[in-house]
């Protein structure tokens, strides 16, 4: 299984939102939370082609996109292939 990183910050409905999907999915993931170490904002940044929103989720070398990004994948039936690699 691939690692699975996302990046968040707190009191964001959609960095609940994604990390609740994974986590009912049984899918280990790690977080980076923005607000206690924004100096990885630029890695972020770069990582995602500029896009700014969290959460930004990862799969692998894959960027999956943000939350909405993360539940059309599962709607389409692609997501758990991803995660398995």
């Amino acid at each position: 299984m691939p690692s699975v990183e996302i990046y968040t910050t707190p009191y964001c409905g959609f960095c609940v939102a994604a990390k609740r999907l994974l986590s009912r999915k049984g899918v280990t993931f790690s977080e980076v939370d923005l607000s206690r170490t924004p100096d990885r904002r630029p890695e972020m940044l770069r990582r995602a082609g500029g896009r700014h929103t969290v959460p930004q989720i990862f799969v692998g070398d894959t960027h999956v996109g943000g939350c909405d990004e993360l539940y059309a994948l599962d709607r389409a039936g692609k997501l758990d292939a991803l995660l398995k690699g």
